[in-house]
């Protein structure tokens, strides 16, 4: 099997030096949108630039050719651009007959008509013949490139594409689950970057931990509902691209989106976060256009929209903490999860 990852970002590099170790691939490309950084790469066989530390196997290509000539003799085509480039990469490799998947998790947020579309439903706009679907899942790409233990989901209507994953990346230290939900996985992999920059604001208020399992628990639910709305399953919340991606991104250290919640609760202000990171936080930029989508579909997410005031300066880091306790009482059970107000 040949792999080609069109993005030289963190988890892109990380993916490809797993791949590069599986039995089954015997070669992978990794594909880098600037030349420069390509040929560092190849010269320094590392990525000193997203995922410095790593060594970058023999069987480990690099590129910086157009993307359709990268991918041309693969047998599984890897997306790993941030959500806002996935446009433009799926209207490019529109016309390929392999399975493709894409790692992003998030939704569109600058497209002129119907914001706030999820992956799956770009491509339907964009290149509707691809078999095509999702890797997700709670993963931190330093420790996939270590060779830790982690579990992802392959989601795809498609069998081939769930298969290719599987063959592509399952292993010793990497263990893939096939899921036909892909509504379900990508809801997940969004959500739970808005949630995760909410429990970072309460650990970085030192809220304590019976804040942290109630934000957690709660958002859980807010994820459910707006899944379901959309025509998620609601099992699929409790897998790994819905509780594990949720617990992972919310409490581990790596987490960029957890990271913004932490600064901005010590008084940074929001550009002065984001530019401390050097990555990409998705929960930033899809915060907005998520609780739009839920309020369309008439889906309160209230965790999620205190998020998007306090990104957009409304609320103080204490007053979004005192706008959700001073929500009225409700009864948790599985239908007031699911279907009325968090």
């Amino acid at each position: 099997m040949k792999v080609c990852v069109l993005g030289a970002g963190a988890w892109g590099t990380a993916l490809a030096v797993n791949a590069a170790a599986n039995p089954a691939v015997h070669a992978v490309t990794l594909w880098a949108r600037d030349a420069a950084q390509a040929d560092a790469m190849s010269a320094a066989r590392e990525n000193t630039r997203y995922l410095p530390g790593f060594a970058l196997p023999p069987a480990v290509h690099l590129s910086a050719a157009d993307p359709r000539e990268a991918a041309s003799d693969a047998d599984l085509i890897i997306v790993a651009t941030p959500m806002a480039a996935l446009r433009e990469q799926l209207t490019r490799l529109r016309d390929v007959r392999v399975p493709l998947a894409w790692l992003c998790k998030g939704v569109e947020t600058s497209a002129s008509s119907a914001p706030g579309l999820l992956a799956h439903e770009i491509q339907a706009q964009v290149a509707p013949q691809l078999l095509a679907g999702v890797l997700s899942g709670p993963s931190f790409a330093q420790e996939v490139a270590k060779g830790q233990p982690t579990a992802l989901v392959a989601a795809s209507a498609h069998a081939a594409v769930r298969d290719a994953l599987v063959s592509a990346f399952h292993g010793p230290s990497l263990r893939v689950y096939a899921n036909d939900d892909l509504v379900g996985v990508e809801v997940g992999g969004a959500v739970k970057n808005v949630l995760a920059i909410a429990t970072g604001l309460a650990d970085g208020l030192a809220l304590g931990l019976n804040a942290r399992a109630a934000l957690i628990t709660r958002g859980l639910a807010e994820m459910t509902r707006l899944g379901i709305a959309l025509g998620a399953r609601a099992e699929t919340f409790m897998g790994l691209s819905g509780l594990g991606d949720l617990v992972l991104t919310a409490t581990g250290d790596l987490s960029r989106n957890r990271k913004v919640g932490l600064l901005l609760a010590q008084g940074m202000s929001l550009s002065q976060a984001v530019a401390s990171l050097g990555h990409v936080a998705e929960g930033v930029y899809c915060a907005r256009t998520v609780v739009q989508r839920a309020q369309g579909l008439g889906i309160e997410m209230p965790i999620s929209a205190g998020v998007v005031a306090l990104l957009d300066g409304t609320s103080r880091p204490d007053e979004v903490v005192a706008t959700l306790m001073r929500r009225d009482p409700t009864q948790e059970s599985p239908e007031s999860g699911l279907n009325q107000a968090g």
